[in-house]
């Protein structure tokens, strides 16, 4: 099979670079929302960061622009500083897509990008199913043509949902439509754009029947103005959420690149990548926008739309552009309908059930999942500290399981045989030491002692030192002492040890 990566660009990438620009579109505006700021910025975010990412990515099919989790991950890092829709709260906006941007662009450039496989797939389980969760809550208010108040997510979200005297029913109506809209042409045929049929069907009903529920509103014509005029002085603070937007929002560029470099049987670079998703996001932060990242959906059509290469995002980012003049046509669009476009699309990604299975088999993990699960949706909008504290949990527990080091001792006559499970580093070594100190202490006729090191998993430095110390110790008391069973990857170490006492 040809490699992705050196076909040529052809017709079939403008077909699907400018059938994925369709889609896009309309959720630009739709995670706007999301991110906490006016349509318009979506757009932006949807324009010049499409088109810089083709140029540098290693996948030909990965789309770039606005995504949900990176859109509430925004808003959790700016709302607590900032008013959203504010125009600081936009300026802060496009100053945190540029911290994320130069993160990204570092780790691609010094090749750290195997970083993104850090976070443990318990942790990142647990935190797109609060996120998703919370994503959703974010779009009843608006499904149902309610104000959403300044309460947190979940708690406006069940206060529209309870109060169904406050609802709007051309709103409702609306948004019903068009989920069954886009779900039934999923279902018939995902060729089929079923955002731009709800979307475009919405606005011709919206105009004809005067609707005067919740509507886009306003929506500004013209180009986006390149400046890098930003609140510089709250850069440091938004180092932090900047670093877990750009880890985070990043596994979903590299889950996608890497579920179809499998299909075409084709390399993926994730350093280039991080590259590709960093110069999208600088170009979102001078553009006006907001931190961008890769769409797992818009990704799925520019492949089944025929793309060949990753000039089919150029093509996307361009087809963009070329609607800004005519982008008030959106503005009688209803909200509902751009509720329901986020609902449908991350809606089959809430599964809380793949929790299950991780508590059956390790209920550290299950737990882990779990706390980041309810860390994710009791520290809204915040969820960049949940991810932290998920991190820290996941590393815990890791260390937890590093330090448990148990021995198994058999003695026959004046036999001593000592087997470590786990791993000897400087965490556990001290266990080793007391197993030995207690097990000569509890058979004082032992005369050879022997350490069956099959069991071990690894042995850093500190714990090469404190088997050193085992035969000093154990030669003192007058014992023989041998080491049985070492393993491939420790026998360095080992060695070291035995010739560091002849």
């Amino acid at each position: 099979m040809p490699d992705p990566g050196h076909r040529q660009f052809s017709t079939a990438d403008i077909v699907a670079g400018i059938s994925v620009a369709l889609i896009l579109i309309p959720q630009s505006l739709a995670y706007a929302g999301i991110a906490g700021v006016p349509a318009h910025v979506g757009l932006f975010a949807a324009a010049l960061p499409t088109i810089a990412a083709a140029i540098f990515a290693s996948s030909p099919y990965l789309q770039t622009g606005p995504v949900a989790m990176t859109a509430l991950l925004t808003f959790g890092a700016l709302s607590v500083v900032a008013t959203p829709f504010s125009p600081e709260y936009v300026a802060l906006a496009a100053l945190l897509a540029l911290v994320v941007g130069v993160m990204r662009v570092v780790i691609g450039m010094t090749r750290f990008g195997v970083i993104a496989y850090f976070m443990s797939r318990p942790v990142m389980i647990g935190f797109m199913t609060g996120a998703t969760i919370l994503i959703a809550a974010s779009q009843v208010p608006a499904l149902l043509g309610v104000e959403r108040g300044d309460g947190g997510l979940l708690s406006e979200a069940w206060r529209a949902f309870s109060d169904p005297s406050g609802w709007q029913l051309g709103s409702v109506v609306f948004g019903i439509a068009a989920v069954v809209v886009i779900e039934g042409a999923r279902r018939i045929d995902r060729r089929i754009p079923g955002v731009l049929v709800a979307v475009a069907g919405a606005i011709l009903v919206s105009v004809l029947v005067g609707f005067d529920g919740m509507t886009v509103g306003e929506i500004p014509t013209g180009f986006p103005d390149f400046s890098l005029n930003l609140p510089w002085s709250s850069v440091v603070s938004l180092l932090i959420p900047g670093l877990v937007i750009a880890l985070v929002g990043f596994t979903e560029a590299a889950a996608i690149s890497t579920v179809f470099a499998a299909e075409d049987r084709a390399r993926w670079n994730p350093n280039r990548e991080f590259v590709s998703q960093g110069v999208a996001n600088l170009a979102s932060g001078i553009s006006g926008g907001f931190p961008v990242g890769g769409s797992f959906s818009r990704s799925s059509v520019n492949r089944l739309a025929g793309a060949r290469t990753r000039w089919s995002g150029a093509v996307t980012g361009i087809a963009v552009f070329l609607f800004f003049p005519i982008a008030g046509v959106l503005e009688p669009l209803p909200t509902a309908v751009l509720a329901a476009v986020v609902i449908v699309a991350v809606v089959r990604l809430v599964r809380p059930q793949e929790i299950i299975p991780i508590w059956r088999q390790s209920r550290l993990q299950g737990g882990v999942a779990t706390f980041t699960l309810l860390a994710t949706l009791l520290l809204a909008p915040r969820i960049d500290v949940a991810v932290l504290l998920g991190i820290g949990a996941s590393i815990l527990v890791h260390l937890g399981r590093e330090l448990k080091l148990t021995a198994e001792v058999e003695v026959d006559g004046d036999l001593l045989r000592i087997t470590p499970h786990g791993v000897i580093f400087f965490g556990s070594t001290h266990k080793l030491s007391n197993t030995l100190l207690e097990s000569l202490a509890d058979h004082p006729n032992t005369q050879r002692l022997v350490v069956d090191l099959g069991g071990v998993g690894r042995i850093d430095f500190t714990g090469g030192d404190a088997l050193r110390a085992v035969v000093v110790h154990s030669r003192a008391a007058g014992l023989e002492v041998r080491f049985d069973n070492i393993p491939p990857h420790a026998e360095r170490i080992v060695r070291g040890v035995l010739d560091s006492l002849d």
